[in-house]
């Protein structure tokens, strides 16, 4: 029964995923939907403009699949940065990997697993029977052999993010450090002291500084005009003379009737006027930190990694971030501030991490019919129908969990940008990192070990129960993990391309609002959210391994869609806002290694529980080892993921001495860090503008 439950959840995802696969390829070759399935192609003026009708437009086709397998790694490295290639590369190294697993384990483990008579098993009513068949758990009493995977891919990101930057040019977060704490004195600005300091300590390196100023205020009040002129070039742009007048108060539902353009055009030259006069005001209003800049790579490292001043509290230097990386609301934050909002942020996500195990519960109560048949008796009679008995425990479980998923990420980047960090690159990080091991508990462990309040609290008591609590619960769960691997890899994989959310909103604008002119963004590759999923699928893949074999075809499958998918997303649908040198790497080889970790605790468990005391005791040193090897990669290689060497810095200052472009670079240095809000804005009249023409007729090559 559990077995043709998860045959129908394989059955429909894989219809969807056809249908995805199908309808994208229509839908991207329609005119007006290029800033849809190809916004970076339409940002950089390389789509096609195809008005004439073709029939070719309504059939699809596989086109797009050689386009986006076809360029190189060099050539993606080019196009879409460091980031993007170690972003692929997470795919190409667990394609690897469950390539080998998929052999070993479809072809060794699970006949063993099969062959075992633990269970009942009857080879003519298979599709009725349980998943157990084919896991572990029908391994006799006894019987012998486990094969764990093996890894390494450390050594190929970080020599390319060595080479990455040897071959990158100037950029003005290279030669540039964050100072904050910078002491007051009295009768001299924030501005005087750096100038006095660094041109005292450092007098032959250094080069311009840049105050952070308190800039909240203007910050808000720029948005609101950005958001008046949009309304205004709508107005202009709008055929009929009705949609000019409108009520102006709330919403446009209270208020006296007016002309909505001169009234627009009135209250935009107000906030102009306010926003002049506030950045006025924003250059006495200093905070104690200023961005830094040096003559060189070098000696701005150096500045980092050295304390500046007697007490240590004082002068604390960081590097600086790039400048479309800096997040500017927690400069003018206080350390107190700073300390309050990462307290309540631990507090917000224990809070989530709990609340969560409500749908979790109620996720694993539709995996078992007996259950639902107590919580709702009327639905017995439609519960006792295959099919639908089958869509509900096999299909709607994962499908509702993944619905609760979505919300998670959002939230996680809320709470990590109000902990204080200075760029959107850290707060994307942090924010992986939280949803990472928020889905690993909330996923894994809490569905894992489903059963009461009490009996999970039991297992931090008794902690050397853990690997047999751990050998029973697991392989129970190969039914849900399975389908919800369908379910949130294929058919969510899927689904990422059709950017269903995206088609709707251009329709609407376009043929509802007939709105062309607002303001065009090319979106960036949410990295914290597709991340953890995979490193999730990562963990389900290396856990499952000996336990149930069966699940890894199904990873492998993924993992090779989504290599295909996203690499077509990164060459046509996003660009990078910012560029972290692959500083996401570590969170990936971390997770691995608990994966491992995390096998080897329940193979201890396993082999204790069918009798096998010398297996259990060899397999005891293993995840000691796996953190003897951890120990290794965190010191020969994640050294270079926080810093550079003084090799690569040296080398690559003494390249560009005699580079004609180097003074020029230097005079941009000195305005590269200076808050966007206190640059001169001016929407009324036809002095500016900040709306890109969208390419209404734009297609992309099919």
């Amino acid at each position: 029964m559990i077995l043709s439950a998860l045959l129908t959840s394989v059955g429909i995802n894989l219809g969807l995923c056809f249908l995805f696969f199908t309808l994208y390829s229509i839908l991207r070759k329609q005119p007006g939907n290029a800033e849809v399935y190809a916004p970076r192609l339409v940002a950089e003026g390389r789509s096609q403009q195809i008005s004439n009708f073709n029939l070719e437009r309504l059939l699809p086709s596989a086109g797009w699949v050689t386009r986006a397998w076809r360029p190189s790694e060099a050539e993606l490295l080019a196009n879409s940065g460091l980031d993007a290639v170690v972003f692929m590369r997470i795919f190409i190294f667990s394609a690897k990997v469950f390539t080998f697993a998929v052999i070993v384990g479809i072809f060794i483990l699970l006949p063993i697993n099969y062959m075992g008579k633990q269970l009942s098993l009857d080879l003519f009513d298979l599709p009725n029977k349980s998943l157990e068949s084919f896991t572990i758990s029908n391994v006799d009493d006894g019987s012998n052999s486990e094969i764990p995977p093996y890894f390494q891919e450390y050594d190929y990101i970080s020599t390319k993010r060595v080479s990455y930057f040897c071959s990158s040019k100037p950029h003005p977060h290279q030669f540039t450090i964050l100072v904050r704490s910078i002491p007051a004195s009295s009768g001299r600005s924030y501005s005087e002291t750096v100038e006095s300091f660094f041109s005292e300590y450092y007098p032959a390196t250094y080069l311009s500084h840049w105050v952070v100023r308190r800039a909240s205020k203007l910050q808000g009040l720029i948005k609101n005009s950005k958001r008046l002129y949009r309304r205004l070039v709508n107005l202009k742009s709008a055929n009929h003379d009705r949609e000019r007048f409108g009520r102006a108060g709330f919403m446009g539902l209270f208020g006296q009737r007016v002309d909505l353009l001169d009234h627009y055009e009135k209250k935009l030259e107000v906030i102009e006027d306010n926003v002049r006069a506030e950045q006025s005001s924003c250059l006495g209003k200093e905070v104690g930190a200023a961005f830094v800049s040096f003559r060189t790579r070098f000696a701005a490292a150096s500045a980092t990694h050295m304390q500046q001043g007697v007490n240590p509290t004082q002068w604390v230097t960081e590097p600086a971030p790039d400048p479309e990386d800096v997040y500017w609301p927690f400069f003018s934050a206080s350390f107190l501030k700073r300390w309050i909002s990462n307290l309540v942020v631990v507090v917000a996500c224990i809070l989530l991490t709990v609340l969560f195990l409500i749908p979790v519960l109620i996720v694993q109560g539709l995996t078992h019919l007996e259950q639902l048949e107590i919580w709702f008796p009327f639905l017995k009679g439609l519960l006792r129908i295959a099919f639908v008995s089958q869509v509900i425990t096999g299909y709607l479980p994962s499908l509702v969990l993944q619905l609760f998923l979505y919300v998670v990420p959002s939230i996680m980047i809320m709470f990590s940008s109000i902990q204080g960090y200075i760029a959107m690159s850290q707060i994307e990080k942090s924010a992986c990192i939280k949803v990472l091991w928020f889905t690993i508990w909330n996923i894994f462990f809490a569905n894992v070990l489903s059963g009461s309040a009490l009996y999970r609290v039991e297992i931090f008591l008794e902690p050397k129960n853990i690997p047999a609590i751990l050998a029973v619960a697991v392989p129970g769960q190969a039914t849900f993990f399975i389908a919800y691997v369908v379910t949130s890899g294929w058919t969510s994989t899927s689904s990422e391309l059709f950017q269903l959310s995206t088609l709707v909103f251009n329709f609407i604008k376009r043929n509802i609002c007939r709105k062309y002119d607002d303001e065009f963004e090319v979106p960036s590759v949410p990295y914290h959210s597709e991340i953890p999923r995979i490193l999730l699928f990562g963990l389900l893949g290396i856990t499952y391994f000996f336990l149930a074999p069966l699940i890894l075809p199904f990873l492998l499958v993924y993992y090779c869609l989504g290599y295909l998918i996203y690499r077509n997303q990164l060459l046509n649908v996003y660009a990078p806002k910012y560029e972290t040198g692959g500083k996401l790497w570590p969170i990936v080889h971390d997770s691995m290694i608990f994966s491992l970790i995390l096998m080897h605790v329940i193979a201890i468990g396993i082999f204790g529980l069918k009798k096998l005391p010398l297996a259990s005791s060899l397999t005891v040193p293993l995840p000691i080892l796996t953190l003897v090897f951890n120990s290794y990669c965190r010191r020969r290689f994640l050294p270079m993921f926080k810093s550079y060497s003084v090799e690569s810095l040296l080398k690559k200052d003494k390249e560009e001495q005699n580079d004609p472009t180097v003074a020029s670079f230097h005079e941009r240095l000195a305005t590269a860090y200076q808050d966007p809000a206190l640059l001169h804005v001016g929407y009324s009249g036809n002095n500016a503008s900040i709306i890109a023409p969208l390419l209404g007729t734009a297609e992309v090559d099919a």
